[in-house]
């Protein structure tokens, strides 16, 4: 078997501290999931998703499996050691070999780590989870201040693809009004959203200082990433952290 192909983020934390983003080639999935899908819920064959997934943990050198979580794009954060598959958004880990993972197509996931590589995070940020909190509720899940976080974004739906309504931008504002940069009309009498800088702003807001990564749109490059706004029936994939 071999390895598969990763985006490995490129952020100022320890070396013990790891993380990647799986593209969508080198898996056993077919059809519109092909082929390194890695959600158990669109509707792939169950066996093809559990051999993608120890692809995925052999690939890495995972040293547990990764808390799959239930997500419902909301702002709930679940933490190791209680049932597995937890209805959350995010999930954060204070131990070594404690593996976060979030599945996106589109939305955008967010990676946090301390600088002294002693707790990691993983969410999973559509515009939904976003103005909900998640990000701020994930950052007050871990116990550290947020100036000694490092966060990194991966890849997501960009500014050039991602038309929302006006309720969504409504939502935004009424939190922060500073947003209304972020989003742009669209000639269909929309307006095109910035999630990166939206995510950014959240991070900024919640006390978190140093923002890597952003800019990886998933509609612009289906060769390597699944889009649900591209495709609708489509795979996922994974955001992972972990400490060695």
């Amino acid at each position: 078997m071999a390895d598969l192909d990763f985006i490995l983020p490129d952020w100022p934390v320890p070396r013990a501290v790891r993380a990647a983003v799986s593209l969508r080639s080198g898996g056993a999935s077919g059809g519109p999931f092909a082929s390194l899908n890695l959600g158990g819920h669109v509707g792939d064959d169950p066996a093809a998703v559990a051999e993608n997934r120890a692809r995925l943990a052999v690939s890495l050198g995972l040293p547990a499996e990764p808390l799959w979580l239930e997500q419902v794009h909301g702002s709930d954060v679940a933490s190791f050691g209680g049932a597995r598959a937890p209805m959350a958004d995010a999930s954060v880990a204070l131990e070594q070999g404690q593996v976060c993972a979030v599945l996106v197509a589109d939305c955008l996931p967010v990676l946090l780590a301390d600088r002294e590589g002693t707790c990691v995070a993983a969410a999973h940020a559509g515009w939904r989870g976003l103005a909900a909190g998640v990000i701020e509720k994930t950052v007050a899940s871990l116990p550290v201040a947020p100036e000694r976080l490092v966060a990194w974004l991966g890849p997501a739906i960009g500014p050039d693809a991602f038309e929302v309504g006006a309720e969504v931008r409504e939502q935004f504002l009424a939190v922060d009004a500073g947003a209304e940069g972020l989003f742009r009309p669209s000639p269909a009498g929309r307006w095109m959203a910035d999630l990166f800088g939206l995510a950014r702003r959240r991070l900024a807001a919640a006390g978190v200082t140093s923002v890597q990564g952003g800019g990886l749109c998933t509609v612009s490059d289906p060769g390597r990433f699944f889009s649900y706004r591209l495709d609708g029936l489509t795979g996922r994939l994974a955001a992972l952290v972990w400490r060695q």
